[in-house]
């Protein structure tokens, strides 16, 4: 098979949450159980660290994944989705899966694959755990993938457990009260592991720390630490939303060390100025061009374009040209209050079947006082943004994460 027809035959096989949306959940461990045993167990091989989170998880784990690597470490770092390719969700000292080793595993493991009926996400996080044990790396930090509880991945033992923070996205599955997604993410903390919490939030503090006193784990709130100073870190991520995901990474690599990882300051230092270099990471709070200023950023969910939306409506410009789509499996109404009326709007929609068709969400919009007429495609959209657009303008493009994706890939910025 070619690598083309090898992604096919994943998304086929058993279509992709991030293609179809909700009804590719599948919860529970034991396909992936099945799975990683006839592979020998890969995930057993090597040590690793979880991190959970209803927003800023990926951030975190490439700054994370960033101040190991520069500490010496061989470090492997899975998350999800991707934005351009499928090989992004796999790197090894931020250099992604090459396609041969994606043609081989499929190639090797179909009638596997075939007998269990693993989801397109089981296959890629079994893939993940086989690419890193066969390359022998020292340390992996994965990203759950939904929820944390009945994730695929957590069937590891980390050394660390991370939850970022919780906001409602994916009620359906997850619950729908702050209490009860928190005890999903939850579910990561393993017995006798200790866990950071990024954010204290009154709703959800107590769910955490009743979890971590039934299995003794050490807990700790990362925002209530008040020293060593994390900021006086320059940082890659520029986006305001940042600051909490800097944090959160900054207790993290404390506890790491007191785990008894080397992690030398000038690691961390380079780990958080360079990330982005560093690991791949792309799509926070991202400069494309600046003849107008662009900018994109994969906040997708009320809880982070509440973030995005304040950052806007603060940007220093003349003007503001918003190019914005998102999915049908989110709450729009909720994500719309968070975006700046002041704003000139290009709807549009990415080429998913998850994707709210651009007209629906024009209309929604407007019912939140946000103008702007609809366009079929991103590139449409984009290029009429840039004919709006003088130099002292903004313009930005975000939303979902497909809407950032395609951005990056089909559009040539100068």
């Amino acid at each position: 098979m070619t690598y083309q027809e090898t992604l096919a035959y994943l998304y086929a096989s058993q279509p992709a949450f991030h293609i179809i949306g909700g009804a590719a959940y599948k919860p529970g461990l034991d396909n992936i159980i099945h799975l990683l045993e006839g592979l020998g167990n890969p995930h057993k091989q090597i040590r690793t660290i979880h991190i959970a989170g209803t927003n800023g998880k990926g951030s975190t784990s490439h700054l994370i994944a960033a101040t190991l690597q520069e500490s010496g470490y061989k470090t492997g770092l899975f998350t999800s989705p991707h934005l351009v390719d499928f090989s992004e969700r796999i790197r090894i000292n931020g250099q992604a899966i090459s396609e041969t080793d994606v043609i081989d595993f499929v190639e090797k493991h179909k009638d596997l694959m075939e007998e269990i009926k693993p989801s397109f996400f089981e296959n890629s996080f079994a893939m993940a755990m086989d690419y890193f044990a066969r390359e022998h790396v020292d340390v992996a930090v994965i990203e759950v993938g939904l929820g944390g509880r009945l994730d695929s991945t957590n069937v590891i033992e980390p050394d660390l457990c991370i939850i970022t923070n919780i906001g409602f996205d994916h009620t359906e599955f997850l619950g729908n009260t702050l209490p009860l997604i928190a005890g999903e993410k939850a579910g990561i903390i393993k017995p006798n592991t200790p866990v950071v919490i990024g954010e204290t939030q009154a709703e959800c503090a107590q769910v955490f720390i009743e979890k971590a006193r039934a299995t003794n784990s050490f807990l700790i709130f990362a925002d209530q630490e008040v020293s060593p100073d994390w900021n006086a870190y320059s940082c890659e991520l520029h986006g305001d939303y940042q600051s909490h995901n800097k944090q959160t990474a900054f207790v993290s690599i404390g506890i790491l060390r007191e785990l008894g990882y080397y992690i030398p300051e000038e690691a961390v230092r380079n780990g958080y100025a360079h990330v982005c270099t560093i690991t791949g990471l792309k799509g926070r709070w991202q400069t494309l061009s600046t003849h107008p200023m662009t900018i994109c950023d994969t906040g997708h969910n009320a809880h982070g374009l509440n973030y995005v939306g304040k950052q806007l409506a603060q940007y220093p410009c003349k003007e503001l040209h918003i190019v914005f789509g998102m999915v049908k499996d989110k709450d729009i109404d909720q994500a719309l209050c968070m975006m700046p009326q002041k704003a000139h709007y290009y709807f549009t929609q990415a080429s998913t079947p998850r994707a709210l068709p651009a007209e629906e969400l024009q209309m929604l919009a407007q019912k939140h006082g946000l103008q702007g007429n609809a366009y079929s495609s991103i590139e449409e959209a984009y290029a009429q943004a840039k004919s709006m657009a003088s130099d002292d303008d903004l313009i930005f493009i975000g939303g979902s994460n497909y809407v950032v994706g395609e951005a990056l890939a089909k559009i040539q910025f100068s």
